[in-house]
């Protein structure tokens, strides 16, 4: 190699840069100790920016297309430097690429439940879980407040911080949404845009820019939602007794299913005998399905039948009460 090869390395004409992979969200351009000539080339792809750092200090900032490097598109720069207008020399900067492109299906879920008040049930403890889609919006802010003069900056070195975020606005949009955790399945796109919008602030705090928020799947931990099951199940079934009688017509019709088994026989007596009880409570007292008793009558536990009041046996089947 000739000296006059050599000199000729230490100069860049052009700068561009290619992502090596996805996932990256900022990367400073090798200049291995060499210097940037006066005119070169700058060129900035689409869903790339570029940004010129003078001694740890961010200062040109390029969008995509071919730009050429002199004073009058470098006027931050300038001014750091103490250039004058007809400067032509090579210069040294580091030069950093951001990637604007959209970061999708990045996932957020719920690591412990999170407790909210819910207008239904009071204190509610919820598990949540989705994804959301987000880019880089300003590298000005994104170099000052996250990536700072790193090589390199990952899509995998932001996740842990913007989960905790968004799982700390979700417990507040949740309850300032007002809807009742029974409601959340049919009100979810709706959640999902709510928090979603809580979220914007801080993602802009950072330089970045969410563009999709998606809420797949809302649930209680599995003891409260067993609690949950009985409580919905008594609120179907209206009262205990109405439960009961429910229950009592279950079991005839399964008697009725085997009506020459003696159990079923016995299934039969018996669970008509409860039903009979159960509805003396709902009629007029001493009329049963038409049939007239006295004040204070009890039916027999085997055959069903009217018995006088204080009666030990079943004057029709003979079965000791």
């Amino acid at each position: 190699m000739s000296f006059g090869d050599f000199i000729s390395k230490q100069f860049i004409r052009v700068i561009q840069w290619n992502e090596p992979e996805d996932g990256v969200l900022a990367c400073r351009y090798p200049m291995q100790d060499m210097e940037i000539e006066n005119g070169g080339q700058l060129t900035v792809r689409e869903t790339q920016m570029a940004a010129f750092i003078n001694e740890g200090r961010i200062a040109d900032v390029f969008g995509p297309g071919l730009h050429t490097l002199n004073t009058r598109n470098l006027p931050i720069l300038t001014d750091l430097m103490n250039w004058s207008k007809d400067f032509e020399s090579p210069f040294k900067s580091d030069v950093y690429f951001f990637s604007t492109r959209l970061q999708m299906d990045q996932k957020w879920g719920t690591g412990t439940p999170v407790t909210i008040r819910d207008k239904e049930f009071g204190a509610v403890r919820l598990r949540a879980y989705g994804t959301y889609a987000y880019q880089l919006a300003d590298p000005r802010v994104f170099f000052t407040q996250v990536s700072g003069t790193r090589d390199a900056y990952f899509v995998a070195d932001l996740e842990d911080q913007l989960r905790a975020m968004i799982v700390e606005r979700m417990a507040g949009a949740f309850a300032e949404s007002n809807v009742s955790f029974l409601d959340m399945a049919q009100n979810q796109a709706a959640l999902a845009a709510k928090i979603g919008d809580a979220m914007k602030p801080g993602f802009a705090r950072l330089g970045l820019a969410m563009s999709q928020f998606v809420v797949e799947s809302v649930s209680l931990p599995e003891e409260l939602q067993k609690v949950m099951d009985q409580r919905i199940g008594m609120s179907m079934a209206g009262d205990i007794g109405r439960l009961t009688q429910f229950e009592t017509a279950e079991s005839m019709e399964e008697a009725a299913q085997n009506p020459g088994g003696t159990a079923g026989m016995g299934v039969g007596l018996g669970a008509a005998a409860a039903m009979a009880q159960s509805m003396m409570g709902q009629v007029a007292p001493g009329q049963v399905r038409g049939v007239t008793a006295t004040a204070g009558a009890k039916f027999c536990t085997e055959c069903g039948k009217p018995m006088p009041a204080g009666a030990k046996f079943c004057p029709e089947c003979g079965k000791q009460q």
